[in-house]
């Protein structure tokens, strides 16, 4: 067969990675040189600079003739790299957006040049043996005592919260001591303030009721505000009917808010769904990785409580996006979801041995992303992620040290994870937020914001390992250099 042109080769087969070899050196050396000219943790100029830069590189989108394969990719590779906010610098710290591991880039790399398709068995006969062998193995890490945990793929903490919600929709309920029955009332939702917006989503997408918000002054959701939330609920319907006493209900936690990291109190809020006949949901999109950490696991004591636990290695994990899980205890859990098509997974394939993909997602296609996953898993282990875990949250301690030693400055309070608030003491709100935006537009550093009910504050996420302290020593400089005086 005649070997075809660089631009139109495939990357599977016996002649892909031949293929692939010569290009990956210029995607290297384009991302070398991009990094270099951004030099910093974003590009200076603002959404207008970055906004030229791309047009110009793009120009034009769609040429009558292409410029070549290596042209195109060092072009545009550098450009998007020179315009890159890159969580690798350990003054990107504004998001939960997190640097990848090499190792786990260099898996998704072999992902997409095998392209498996994660909706038959046909299409990804070892990626989903793989997927299979990895969910259940992180699903009993947080269902330790379970006899037959799982997993679910998912592209991230907002896809896991809504299985979540759907698969409490569409559960048998009924009162404590009865026998399980289907409700015909709507589903309530009932969380804290400090839960993440996905919540509110997957009751708009899925056609529930407005969730039941539960003020969190504290940053937590306090078992004795969720118990006066579900005793009220179960003795008075809601507006136009809705939340019918004796209504199926969810009772949503968070281990790790994206706001400042705080844990809800898992072991007693679970305690009160069960008293209330409430299902349990905890949202440890954040906060899951903890179970890695011999020091810091015991911080999710409760977790295994849950009916659902959403969990997302795209965080704390380390992993290019996406990399969201919804782990169950029992694979039963996962019923709801069955569905039939018979192109993908008739009967009688499926007497016939072949597995079953389709039940495993709301998507039909998919990637398979628990390659990254597992080969992670595989390369560090549970202790060598614990490390990392440990290493990360130590450098937020280490951060709270220097802004409480400060005299300049005032923390919010000591992080429980990675996440750490401060201000220079006495700034306005219009003055945080325009430190925070000329440090964007100067390139210099990228930092969150955070509203509780002392005010605004900045936030830093430190999702980075290799941080260290001379790094945040530099980025406090930097807020304090744009201060007024």
């Amino acid at each position: 067969m005649p070997v075809p042109p660089a631009g139109t080769a495939l990357a599977g087969g016996t002649n892909g990675p031949r293929a692939l070899r010569p290009l990956l050196d210029t995607v290297l050396d384009a991302l070398t040189t991009g990094a270099e000219d951004r030099a910093g943790p974003l590009p200076p100029g603002g959404p207008d600079a970055v906004a030229r830069a791309v047009r110009a590189a793009c120009d034009p989108v769609l040429p009558e003739n292409g410029t070549g394969p290596h042209d195109a990719l060092r072009t545009l590779t550098h450009t998007l790299a020179a315009g890159a906010a890159d969580p690798a610098d350990p003054h990107c710290a504004a998001h939960l957006h997190c640097p990848p591991l090499a190792l786990a880039a260099a898996a998704d790399l072999a992902a997409s040049a095998l392209n498996p398709s994660m909706d038959s068995w046909d299409q990804a006969p070892a990626a989903s043996e793989l997927e299979a062998l990895t969910s259940r193995a992180l699903a009993a890490l947080v269902y330790p005592q379970a006899t037959d945990p799982d997993a679910l793929v998912t592209t991230g903490g907002t896809e896991s919260n809504q299985l979540a919600v759907l698969l409490a929709r569409e559960a048998p309920h009924g009162p404590p001591g009865t026998h399980p029955h289907t409700s015909t009332a709507p589903l309530q939702i009932v969380c804290g303030a400090n839960a993440h917006h996905s919540i509110h989503r997957a009751a708009w997408l899925l056609g529930l009721p407005e969730p039941l918000t539960i003020p969190t002054p504290n940053g937590i959701l306090t078992p004795d505000a969720a118990h006066t939330t579900l005793t009220a609920l179960a003795a008075h319907p809601g507006p136009g009917g809705h939340n019918a006493p004796g209504g199926p209900v969810l009772l949503i936690a968070t281990a790790g808010t994206t706001d400042s990291g705080a844990i809800d109190p898992l072991p007693a809020l679970a305690d009160i769904a069960d008293h209330h006949g409430a299902r349990f949901h905890i949202d440890a999109s954040y906060g899951g990785p903890l179970l890695f950490s011999t020091t810091h696991r015991t911080t999710l004591q409760g977790l295994a409580q849950a009916h659902t636990v959403t969990l997302d290695l795209h965080k704390l994990g380390w992993q290019p996006v996406a990399a969201g899980l919804l782990a169950v205890p029992d694979p039963t859990t996962l019923t709801p979801l069955a569905h039939r098509a018979d192109y993908l997974n008739p009967d009688d394939d499926i007497e016939a041995g072949l597995p079953d993909l389709l039940g495993r997602s709301l998507r039909t296609t998919r990637r398979p992303d628990i390659l990254k996953i597992a080969v992670t898993l595989k390369a560090l282990g549970r202790n060598g992620l614990g490390e990392l875990v440990d290493r990360t949250l130590t450098a937020a301690h280490t951060l709270a040290d220097l802004i409480e030693a400060h005299p300049r400055y005032e923390l919010h309070s000591r992080p429980t994870l990675s996440t750490v608030l401060f201000r220079p003491t006495g700034a306005d709100t219009a003055t945080l937020a325009t430190i925070r935006r000329t440090l964007l537009n100067d390139g210099h550093a990228v930092l969150g914001r955070a509203t509780t009910p002392t005010g605004l504050w900045l936030k830093a996420t430190l999702l980075n390992p290799h941080t260290q302290p001379g790094d945040l020593t530099t980025l406090l400089k930097l807020v304090e250099g744009h201060t007024p005086r």
